[in-house]
């Protein structure tokens, strides 16, 4: 068994430290919160008593029966997090986005080489049964021509932000916004399937607290465009498409990928799906675990990581969206 640390004791940390447990890779050995008590009933809701508790980073980085560290912290948090463990020689699987800009994303990746350790961005979508399918049904459809990218969902924390409060979802001091929750998978699963694009323009709505509520980006390719709409303060019902000149995909919830529909040029549609998990977090947790099986980084996944972390830095350069971190 590897054994895990959790930072961070939100819903996220409680569904992935379900799937690590689930991968039966994985025991649950530390968590992390600001609070003893926040970590203690943290780890209790997962029958896990005889977990060690920490409210200091230090001393959890410097803790030898902790192997692994799963990082689900504010994103302005993540690099000096991520960073204090590698340095300690603790593999890091750190929740989506990686970190607040692509430098600090590129130091990250340095301090996990320098150290002979891991890093894995938790970006589930790329990992799913059917995500992968999908990359292999993109000829289906002939030359791509348009990619429509559509994730738009209300965000439970947005009522909060009208009423006066200052909720870390919309606070640039945590590195947040549309772009870098909602969006992140819109740009993620476009370099996923795709790679990097040529160019990148981007407009957005932001708010008085200086991050995106919504926004729209064009990825540009030699043949073809990507057109992504994400927002956090109003909900999408549509699926997102890709077009070529012999059919198109239809995705319905991408990011969860429950399967696509091809559609052929004068053909009816096919259904393509295979069971996946309950938990769809699974499958990065099984992905993590071969990592350090394997002690190898793929270089795809790295690339990837940086590819996405750099688009983002530049649509929030374009549509102004700065954070302390970036200075």
């Amino acid at each position: 068994m590897i054994t895990l640390a959790v930072i961070g004791t939100n819903w996220i940390s409680n569904k992935f430290v379900d799937a690590a447990l689930q991968s039966e890779r994985f025991s649950l050995q530390a968590v992390y919160s600001r609070s003893i008590d926040s970590a203690k009933t943290f780890a209790s809701s997962l029958q896990s008593s005889d977990c060690l508790y920490f409210d200091d980073l230090q001393a959890l980085a410097e803790e030898p029966l902790v192997q692994t560290v799963y990082i689900a912290s504010p994103n302005s948090l993540h690099c000096e997090q991520a960073c204090l463990m590698m340095q300690h020689g603790k593999h890091v699987i750190c929740e989506k986005p990686i970190a607040s800009n692509v430098h600090e994303a590129k130091k990250m990746y340095q301090v996990a080489r320098d150290n002979g350790v891991i890093l894995l961005e938790a970006f589930k979508t790329e990992f799913l049964p059917n995500f992968i399918a999908l990359k292999r049904h993109l000829a289906d459809v002939g030359r791509l021509r348009h990619v429509f990218l559509s994730y738009c969902q209300y965000s439970s924390r947005y009522q909060k932000y009208l009423d006066g409060e200052n909720p870390n979802t919309f606070n640039p001091s945590f590195s947040n916004g549309s772009i870098m929750d909602i969006g992140y998978y819109c740009v993620a699963a476009a370099i996923s399937l795709f790679g990097k694009p040529d160019s990148v323009s981007a407009s957005a709505c932001l708010l008085d607290s200086g991050v995106d509520a919504q926004g729209s980006v064009l990825l540009n390719y030699p043949d073809f465009i990507v057109t992504i709409q994400h927002s956090k303060v109003s909900d999408g019902l549509i699926s997102s498409e890709i077009q070529g000149e012999g059919g198109s995909i239809i995705l319905p919830l991408f990011s969860e990928c429950p399967g696509f529909d091809v559609v052929k040029r004068g053909c009816p549609a096919t259904t393509h799906s295979v069971e996946q998990a309950a938990n769809s977090m699974l499958y990065e947790a099984q992905a993590f675990a071969r990592q350090i099986d394997e002690s190898n980084m793929p270089e795809e996944m790295i690339q990837r990581s940086l590819s996405v972390a750099e688009v983002i830095t530049e649509i929030r350069r374009q549509t102004g969206v700065v954070f302390p971190s970036d200075n």
